[in-house]
């Protein structure tokens, strides 16, 4: 625990992780009350409910790299200010509204959403050395987590108890005050060394081959996780134990956490893409279990690997990406998050109308071992290109 200790002592990092959780909790909690919004209050139907979600994902991707380059170029209080206000305006009007103006204004507010993800990743790597940085980012993985666990069971008891609307505009208006909250309290987004000014660093100079690696592990990571999602509930359904979803849930949101707070712990950190083969690995299982609790126990193994898996990925680009450049960076690596956690519910979805639970479990757990053996032969091959040409190389002595 001496790593986490280390980490914990820092004041900037444990008011960001604490603000992390508090911020996220809402913002999972909007997500499921837009879809029962418009399901249960404006009559719509669930097709209806999923084009909105589409709608708002597709802007949120579209938002991240040049929310992130604002973040670079003119700091967090030019960038969030624009989000506060459009936040205000389009979510005191979009849950009392119909399904076409809701639709407008929600994209609307996606495209300036306030970067919080961004935001708060930022702020852990400039408080953090590089040394720190790995249990740090592991922390704040397991916040969201916890957020993930908290934010939709809140979301649905806000609306049971008052409406739709009301939990709604609640949970979007929490998001406003976070936004300034973070205007208010400006946290460094570069280390000490670098906060009187580090110059923007042009996309040309990071924007490789490596960093476009670590994106398609991590999209192929939520991949894996979105589509899972999906297959715990046809599976649940299957076993006619739907009262059972919630704890099967947390069961495997608890194996991230834990699993999260033993890799934040190792002393050395182990490269994303073998962590998205044994994501893929500990997935398939899923695949075998015949009840409840055989889905509840290995959906905990598989969970083990859910966090790991996304703290390797934005560690791995805190050190291949400069200061300069980071925000834009880990906007380009949430939009190929948000597009993967999208592909992964259709193919999920697909998979379930193919052959039920089983297969979906199983083409998950395969997708993620595809796709991470074929980024592992791929970088493998680049690393053996690059030291052949090293060893090619001939220096004349009489140059100086």
């Amino acid at each position: 625990m001496r790593a986490y200790r280390d980490v914990l002592s820092i004041g900037a990092v444990r008011n960001i992780l604490l603000l992390g959780v508090l911020v996220r909790i809402p913002h999972f909690a909007g997500a499921v009350l837009l879809a029962l919004h418009v399901v249960e209050t404006l009559h719509g139907s669930w097709l209806q409910a999923g084009s909105l979600a589409m709608v708002v994902t597709v802007c949120v991707s579209v938002s991240g790299p040049w929310r992130g380059q604002m973040l670079d170029r003119y700091g967090l209080r030019a960038t969030v200010a624009p989000a506060i206000v459009l936040g205000v305006v389009c979510w005191s009007i979009a849950p009392f509204a119909g399904y076409l103006p809701l639709l407008i204004l929600a994209g609307v507010s996606g495209l300036y959403d306030v970067p919080v993800f961004s935001v708060v990743r930022l702020a852990i790597i400039a408080a953090t050395t590089e040394r720190q940085r790995q249990p740090a980012l592991a922390l704040e993985s397991v916040s969201v987590e916890t957020a993930f666990m908290i934010g939709p069971v809140l979301g649905v008891a806000a609306a049971v108890y008052w409406s739709t609307t009301a939990a709604l505009f609640g949970a979007q208006m929490c998001m406003v005050f976070a936004g300034v909250v973070l205007w208010l309290w400006n946290p460094l987004l570069r280390s000490d060394s670098g906060a009187s000014g580090v110059e923007r660093v042009a996309r040309r100079a990071w924007f490789r081959a490596d960093f476009v690696a670590l994106c398609g592990v991590a999209a192929a990571a939520i991949c894996v996780l979105s589509a899972s999602e999906l297959t715990f509930v046809s599976a649940v359904r299957g076993f006619g134990a739907q009262q059972w979803l919630g704890v099967i849930l947390a069961v495997w949101g608890l194996g991230s956490l834990v699993g999260g707070l033993v890799y934040g712990a190792l002393r050395r950190p182990i490269p994303a893409d073998r962590l998205l083969i044994a994501l893929g690995v500990v997935t398939v299982p899923l695949a075998i279990a015949t009840g409840p609790l055989t889905l509840g126990i290995t959906g905990f193994i598989a969970g083990l690997l859910c966090a790991p898996a996304l703290t390797a990925a934005i560690d791995q680009l805190s050190r291949i990406v400069p200061e300069g450049g980071r925000g834009e960076a880990i906007g380009w690596h949430g939009a190929a998050m948000t597009l993967g956690g999208a592909f992964g519910s259709v193919l999920g979805g697909a998979m379930i109308e193919i052959g039920g639970a089983r297969v979906g479990f199983g083409v998950a757990g395969l997708f993620g071992i595809a796709v991470g053996a074929g980024f592992a032969v791929w970088i493998g091959w680049r690393g053996a290109t690059k030291v052949v040409a090293g060893s090619a190389t001939v220096v004349d002595p009489t140059v100086r």
